[in-house]
């Protein structure tokens, strides 16, 4: 295993290495070439990551540039999505009431910070993620120690190494515990979409595959 982990950190070194040298001998002025450019280093990076974790049926969409400015159904036909609430996104989460001691996510249980995936179509309830996470430490946390709250920007940033609505659950700098609304595991078909790693690249993976990749607690943490 600390072969194939090694293995894989050279091949995204060596992709991140060729993106700089392309990106070192585009004209200054050609901007949208450079996007490109970018964008597809981080498919290949994060297809890279997926693959190497198992993951074999996903697929990466470009939308154009006003994508959140347009109607959820106008989303769902630009990606093929099977309906709205396949459009999925990655939240991250602050408990902001942890104990001084909780500072990073090395306690899946009773982390710092999570990652929420929930649908554009659901109303998110902080409130059911924290009776989840007082239930799976047996009570012994008292609950108002958890308090979730949708992380600042800059944090969410500095976690993730993604941009806000570009924020995935794949090759995310720091190893942040995933919550899967229960109501995505649900859906048929089960192939769903959210962020991609750049504000207009949208990832498309199979619900089964994500839950064997990502290793999610799944919650029901979400209403209509």
């Amino acid at each position: 295993m600390e072969e194939l982990a090694e293995l894989e950190s050279r091949q995204i070194q060596i992709l991140h290495r060729i993106a700089q040298l392309e990106l070192s001998i585009l004209p200054l002025s050609n901007n949208s070439q450079r996007q490109e450019l970018s964008t597809s280093t981080t498919e290949a990076r994060l297809s890279a990551i997926l693959v190497h974790g198992g993951v074999s049926d996903f697929s990466f969409k470009r939308a154009p540039s006003d994508y959140y400015d347009r109607s959820l159904e106008a989303r769902r036909d630009i990606l093929g999505a099977a309906s709205i609430h396949h459009l999925c996104k990655s939240i991250v989460l602050v408990n902001t009431q942890a104990a001084s001691d909780i500072t990073d996510c090395s306690d899946r249980q009773n982390s710092k910070y999570y990652v929420v995936v929930v649908q554009y179509t659901a109303r998110f309830s902080a409130e059911a993620v924290k009776n989840f996470l007082y239930t799976i430490n047996n009570g012994k946390i008292p609950k108002k120690r958890f308090n979730l709250r949708l992380a600042p920007e800059e944090i969410s940033h500095k976690l993730t190494g993604f941009e806000h609505n570009g924020v995935t659950c794949v090759g995310m700098k720091t190893d942040i515990p995933v919550i899967l609304d229960e109501a995505i595991a649900k859906l048929h078909p089960d192939f769903f979409w959210l962020g991609g790693g750049e504000i207009d690249l949208k990832l498309g993976i199979r619900t089964s595959e994500f839950i064997n990749f990502t290793k999610p607690f799944i919650v029901n943490c979400s209403g209509s």
